[in-house]
């Protein structure tokens, strides 16, 4: 099957690969075979070869199997990026568990659920998640592992179970097509949060069709990876740990984003691959330290997780000479399903065209069955080989987003003739004014234009006469006086009337997700409740 994107792809990559079966742990146990002694990971003063990272992980195993863990077991791992959080999401595919994936962050109500939906009896998390824990009620009836473990309490402690564990494994049996290795909670943008079943075979596939798309980028082993963007989400996990993994690189561990912290990390560390979100590339851009700290040992920086405003893109790459590729996924594929080609025919503003064993399509939203033609907005399809077994525990959501053997994203697309796609808005953020469909992205995207907008959010609120009003939260820049007046005109000269926010608001910052993506539902959240 010929799609117009296939002509754009570098000649190098096919647009149907060989993906072999294998599971997450064998990613490991190859580079460790082939590149033992090469650097695996490096987490502050702490640093991992391959061969070191492969023995703690096979250690961890050995010590959970001892302990009663078997294949098809959840552990939840409620950690940041930190080399306790790579040797227990390897040790626990050795073992052919399932990780069930939590925020640090959340609070206990929040991981309740996780854990009861999960029906995880394994838990893995710094000493501070203990309280979380225990305000859960769950506390007895879970296996509890904590990194810097309080002496006096029953939990295990992290590494003295590893030093504890003997060479008992099981013989590693895992069917990559049929058994799960990750249980991804999405956000929960429409309700109660929900667990993506991943199997082996999801993340293996999106691992080779990443990497076989950036056909003579990585070199193996060399590369260092500046894993900022969380493990514990869909997009680092993939990006900035299992293709790291697969390609012998290492993996330079960060807890969050802090600007400062990252700036000396790049001076200190030079690494050459940078897995990130828009607003992290956005507050290197206007850091003043940000020439100076050596960007320029970064070869691609990748962009996922929100639209990349066009204008941010232009200056960063300016500003520090490394190539963003822009890119798309979600949870329920791996996450990636799209990218512009790092080598090839870029188009700034999109997401790119379909990765290889990749297929997609824009349909009607009433129906969502009938194709549309290139130019047309629609919701976005995706089919191949990183999609998602479906819900767990949710069948009929599970029939909702898989028909027919295609992802329904819910995300609103269009293709333009070439086929390369741009996302233009979710189905359920599309404003509309006056019988008018406005996407927030497209009114964000000349927000940022304007030389004093740091950060920009859009949304609709209720209005009385045109059923919806276009609202706009502004980040200015530090030291830059900007008024309600001024954006207005400079909306006006650049969209139609109907599209040109009628409320404007100035905060110092917006609330954003653990990988640094911009609430917008919070800010929804808040103008409701501002409302009643």
């Amino acid at each position: 099957m010929n799609r117009p994107w296939h002509a754009f792809y570098p000649e190098s990559v096919s647009p149907h690969i060989q993906i072999p079966s294998l599971s997450i742990y064998n990613l490991l146990e190859r580079s460790e075979h082939e590149y033992a002694a090469s650097q695996a990971v490096i987490d502050g003063d702490k640093e991992l070869t391959y061969y070191q990272l492969k023995n703690l992980a096979d250690h961890f195993a050995s010590a959970l199997y001892e302990r009663g863990f078997r294949k098809g077991d959840r552990i939840a791992l409620m950690l940041p990026n930190c080399a306790e959080y790579i040797i227990a999401y390897f040790g626990v595919h050795r073992l052919g568990g399932v990780v069930v994936q939590v925020n640090p962050s959340y609070q206990h109500t929040e991981l309740e659920y996780i854990l009861i939906d999960s029906e995880a009896k394994w838990f893995v998390g710094h000493n501070k998640q203990k309280e979380k824990l225990e305000k859960t009620g769950l506390s007895s009836k879970l296996t509890a592992v904590f990194v810097h473990r309080e002496p006096g309490h029953d939990d295990y402690d992290f590494y003295d179970l590893i030093s504890s564990a003997g060479s008992e494994l099981p013989p590693l049996e895992i069917q990559p097509e049929k058994d799960l290795a990750v249980l991804q909670y999405t956000g929960g943008t429409t309700g109660r949060s929900k667990g993506v079943m991943l199997t082996h075979m999801n993340l293996i596939s999106n691992v080779y069709q990443s990497f076989a798309f950036s056909a003579g980028i990585f070199k193996v082993p060399g590369e260092k990876m500046l894993s900022i963007s969380p493990f514990f989400h869909v997009y680092g996990m993939t990006s900035a740990l299992n293709i790291a993994i697969y390609a012998a690189a290492a993996i330079i561990c960060v807890v969050r984003f802090q600007v400062e912290q990252t700036l000396h990390i790049i001076q200190k560390h030079k690494p050459t691959f940078f897995p990130g979100v828009p607003t992290m590339y956005i507050a290197l851009l206007h850091h003043p330290d940000s020439e100076a700290a050596g960007l320029d040992s970064i070869k691609i920086c990748n962009s996922g997780s929100a639209p990349m405003p066009v204008e941010v893109l232009r200056e960063f790459e300016r500003k520090a000479g490394a190539r963003i590729i822009e890119g798309y996924g979600l949870s329920e594929a791996s996450p990636v399903t799209h990218r512009n080609p790092a080598q090839g025919q870029r188009k700034v503003g999109s997401i790119g065209i379909p990765i290889p064993n990749t297929d997609a399509k824009i349909v009607d939203i009433a129906t969502g069955t009938v194709e549309l033609p290139p130019g047309e907005p629609g919701e976005l399809l995706v089919k191949g080989p990183q999609v998602m077994r479906g819900y767990w525990k949710k069948p009929e959501e599970t029939q909702l987003a898989l028909r027919d053997g295609w992802l329904y994203t819910g995300d609103i697309a269009t293709m333009d003739e070439d086929g390369y796609f741009y996302i233009v808005g979710r189905k359920k953020e599309m404003i509309i004014a006056g019988g008018y469909n406005i996407y927030p992205v497209e009114v964000e995207e000349v927000l940022y234009q304007h030389s004093a907008v740091e950060e920009a959010c859009v949304f609709g609120i209720p209005d009385p006469y045109r059923g919806e009003a276009v609202k706009a939260i502004i980040v200015p820049k530090k030291s830059v006086r900007i008024t309600e007046q001024e954006v207005m005109d400079w909306c006006r000269k650049r969209m139609a009337a109907y599209k040109v926010p009628r409320i404007i608001e100035f905060r110092e910052g917006l609330p954003k997700t653990a990988v640094g993506k911009i609430l917008r539902r919070k800010l929804v959240e808040e103008e409701i409740q501002r409302g009643k």
